[in-house]
């Protein structure tokens, strides 16, 4: 009885391994449909907003600031495309535009540069040759680097990391670590591009980035003892740490909010120049079109 269960074992194993295959050729043959493949380069221009601690709002437009950035992309066919790309923005926040009084009296305020490196994969509804235009999502993954600061009464620019305005690193808050620069984001978002030729795409976009930090703005948790941030951080830090008129909050008092980590958001237009898909492994620069073929 030996040998009939293993030719039943053997035919089991090679109907699920067909299965896979059959899975996996599915999958992947929207990637191969198309010869040509086409490679794009462009820029980004736009605003960057800020959404945290300092945001009574989930998004306040007062602080909408200016980011900028370059990117590289694969046409794989008329629907999915994966871009690579750098882009620099800023964000800022402040207590003194908030309603809420308890807001207005902390009067924190911050501003930082953000720094990322993204690869996203868009999903395109429509075939953009033929409609000449299609919305689109996307979502992949990233890197950003940031440093919040704040002004002194002179307008000189105060790092507020180096300040440990919520005790980070005193042996009497072990567990308040000093908090990373760089951190990972999800981008995800919508958009829409239009075909100005068939060479310029030129496109708009909305793309909301969810980080894995809550110090963008260098609030997170609640105040430590005054005296003890005097004494090991100096004078400086406690004017940082609380910057309102009245007396310094209590510790344990809540500074910040950790439910959520902060967020912010890069929106404004691309343009994108195509190239490639006929001829060689790079193609060829000029006039180009996913498929040659006529529409039925």
């Amino acid at each position: 009885m030996l040998v009939p269960n293993l030719c039943a074992l053997r035919n089991r194993l090679t109907v699920t391994v067909f299965k896979k295959v059959v899975v996996l050729v599915l999958i992947f043959a929207p990637l191969a449909g198309f010869s040509q493949q086409y490679w794009q380069v462009g820029g980004f221009l736009g605003t960057s907003n800020y959404s945290g601690d300092l945001a009574e709002k989930r998004i306040d437009f007062r602080y909408t600031r200016y980011s900028i950035g370059l990117w590289a992309k694969r046409d794989f066919n008329r629907y999915f495309s994966l871009r690579a790309g750098f882009t620099y923005g800023r964000i800022a926040g402040a207590d003194s535009t908030n309603k809420d009084p308890n807001l207005v009296a902390r009067n924190l305020s911050f501003r930082s540069p953000i720094m990322e490196g993204s690869l996203i994969g868009e999903f395109n509804f429509l075939d953009i040759d033929e409609k000449r235009f299609t919305p689109y999502v996307f979502g992949g993954i990233a890197v950003f680097s940031f440093y919040p600061t704040a002004r002194d009464a002179n307008g000189n620019v105060v790092k507020l990391r180096t300040l440990t305005t919520e005790g980070q690193g005193l042996p009497m808050y072990p567990d308040r670590k000093q908090y990373n620069l760089r951190s990972i984001a999800i981008p995800f978002g919508a958009g829409a591009k239009f075909l100005l030729t068939d060479s310029w795409v030129l496109g708009f976009e909305i793309g909301i980035r969810k980080t894995f930090s809550d110090y963008l703005d260098d609030v997170s948790m609640g105040y430590v003892d005054r005296n003890t941030l005097l004494q090991y951080r100096g004078q400086k830090s406690v004017d940082y740490a609380y910057r309102g008129k009245g007396t310094y909050p209590i510790d344990g008092y809540p500074r910040g909010s950790q439910k959520n980590d902060d967020w912010y958001v890069f929106s404004g237009f691309t343009i994108g120049y195509r190239f490639g898909g006929t001829k060689g492994p790079w193609g060829h620069w000029g006039k180009q079109k996913f498929s040659d073929c006529p529409r039925m």
